[in-house]
């Protein structure tokens, strides 16, 4: 796929989300979804697998987003784990608050996440059932981290710089 897929056309925006940006995950990467104070009951994985995982930086782990939708499709198994979230902590306005230089500084401190998810990781994957299937959320996490994920953040970038997706003529910002 060329360029960022704007999720944000195709949401039936729920009134019900109340997730502000101050309270947002630093785990959630940039984009217009993101989690805030949820209630982590463990659900969102059941509709979203490869999107939401869980993590806090307390005893009470909330959920958050580690990859925003890139299709109708993805979209609609995020919003489906989102609405399990009896707190609606989740919210779409992102993209109010996201600057590139946000975004680089978020890809700048992802040493941070990397060793978070490898505490996670060294915590879940021996646990009970729910807690094993999270650690493999945290594998695809970090490859995603170590994959895609810094392009997916360029076209992130040029999309807020331009309200537009890229062409094949476009230059993609810097990281």
């Amino acid at each position: 796929m060329t360029g960022y897929w704007d999720p944000t056309p195709h949401l039936d925006l729920n009134p019900h989300w109340y997730g502000t940006w101050a309270d947002r995950n630093w785990r959630n990467v940039p984009g217009p979804i993101y989690a805030a104070l949820t209630d982590n009951c463990w659900v969102g994985r059941l509709h979203a697998p490869r999107h939401i995982l869980y993590g806090a930086d307390n005893q009470y782990d909330t959920e958050f987003l580690y990859r925003q939708p890139r299709s109708e499709a993805e979209l609609a198994d995020v919003v489906r784990g989102m609405n399990q979230d009896p707190c609606n902590g989740w919210a779409y306005d992102g993209d109010a608050h996201w600057t590139p230089d946000l975004v680089r500084a978020w890809w700048r401190d992802r040493g941070r996440l990397l060793e978070w998810i490898s505490d996670a990781y060294g915590r879940w994957h021996a646990g009970n059932e729910d807690e094993r299937e999270a650690a493999t959320g945290l594998l695809d996490y970090r490859a995603y981290v170590d994959g895609e994920l810094a392009d997916h953040l360029r076209e992130y970038m040029f999309f807020l710089d331009n309200g537009r997706r890229t062409t094949e003529r476009d230059q993609l910002p810097a990281l």
